[in-house]
């Protein structure tokens, strides 16, 4: 939005051409994600707390979360006004990576809304129904995946599985499989955060390192001239992403200020599941899937954990963690809050260079 009115006030003054450039619109997205937060942030967590719109604290949880009960949830409504409004005002707004990937986002949001809703504010304690949850975050996976697959205009590049760490390795991928692929890749990512947001802070920071990557792969992907000398392949209009990473980055620092330990607001599925949704859209954009499958790490483990719990506790009778997600397992093993979160950020900080090696290591 704004870009248009700078590209207009460029004809009466050239110096508003800064505004046109993709880094600076990165960057002040993100202070204005940030800022947003930031201002915003105090008056909703009141308001949610006046509401009473609190998490309850499940009781067969390891017992340091039981000062948590009050906590006010649905925070996460936040991060996606500061994403949305930032994005808004400085992204390219004729880009269809931007609609596609922001609309996606949004609807996973409302799925999260709706179900943390009628968990806290009607007193369901189900919330929505697994099987009614899941298929509507399949169908906007779908759509997404759909509205990818039919707008890409260089099929053989968008349309096919980069292999990363190995030069021009590229696997088409035809309709189907394809629509499939990202299917699994959005849905998994976006409940993989969600499994991984059990600790103060946990799942945002690696959400935030994991976008901010993210969105320097887009720059360079978007750009002629930095994509061929990186090997990668050139995927026109993908750096507008950097202004969306940006955004979420900015916002999930914003809501982090609130979210640290301890917590003065809960992100809740609104956020949750609308954060892991867009980091998969924009790896599916870039064609990096593979690459958020190894900085995501923390979220890839999380999510194993608990398959691997469930079916063990099917089968045997026998649990293979103390509890899942993992991160409890760790604390009912006698770790500190503050350490199990923090050593998780660490790996993600690890997680997410070996990620970013990809772009040299060819």
């Amino acid at each position: 939005m704004l870009m248009m009115l700078m590209d207009y006030l460029t004809r009466f003054y050239s110096g508003f051409n800064v505004f046109g450039y993709l880094t600076m619109r990165a960057i002040l997205g993100a202070l204005t994600a940030l800022t947003l937060s930031f201002a915003i942030g105090p008056y909703m967590i009141q308001r949610l707390s006046v509401s009473n719109v609190a998490q309850p604290v499940r009781p067969l949880g390891p017992e340091s979360h039981l000062p948590k009960a009050g906590t006010p949830t649905m925070g996460g409504a936040l991060i996606l006004l500061a994403i949305g409004t930032s994005t808004l005002l400085w992204a390219d707004l004729t880009n269809r990576f931007v609609w596609i990937v922001l609309g996606i986002t949004m609807i996973f949001g409302l799925i999260g809304f709706v179900d943390d809703y009628k968990k806290l504010v009607v007193g369901d304690s189900r919330g929505l129904k697994p099987r009614t949850k899941f298929l509507w975050q399949s169908l906007a996976a779908l759509a997404g995946a759909l509205l990818l697959f039919a707008t890409a205009e260089n099929p053989e590049v968008e349309r096919a599985l980069l292999i990363p760490y190995f030069p021009d390795l590229m696997i088409p991928l035809n309709g189907i499989v394809y629509v499939a692929f990202v299917y699994f890749v959005i849905v998994g990512s976006s409940n993989g955060v969600n499994l991984t947001d059990g600790l103060d802070g946990l799942a945002i920071m690696p959400a935030v390192l994991v976008g901010g990557a993210l969105g320097l792969i887009a720059w360079a992907a978007g750009n002629v001239v930095f994509s061929s000398y990186l090997g990668i392949p050139y995927i026109a209009g993908a750096g507008e992403m950097l202004v969306f990473c940006a955004a979420l980055a900015g916002a999930g620092l914003g809501f982090l200020w609130f979210n640290t330990y301890p917590a003065q607001v809960f992100m809740g599925d609104v956020g949750a599941l609308a954060l892991g949704a867009a980091l998969g859209l924009v790896a599916v954009v870039i064609r990096q899937e593979l690459v958020l499958f190894i900085m995501g790490g923390v979220f890839v483990v999380e999510t194993v954990s608990v398959m691997i719990q469930v079916v063990s506790y099917k089968r045997t009778g026998r649990r293979i963690f103390r509890m899942a997600p993992l991160h409890h397992h760790f604390e009912l093993k006698g770790w500190a809050e503050p350490k199990v979160i923090v050593r998780f950020w660490i790996i993600t900080v690890i997680l997410v260079l070996i990620g970013l090696a990809s772009l040299k290591i060819r």
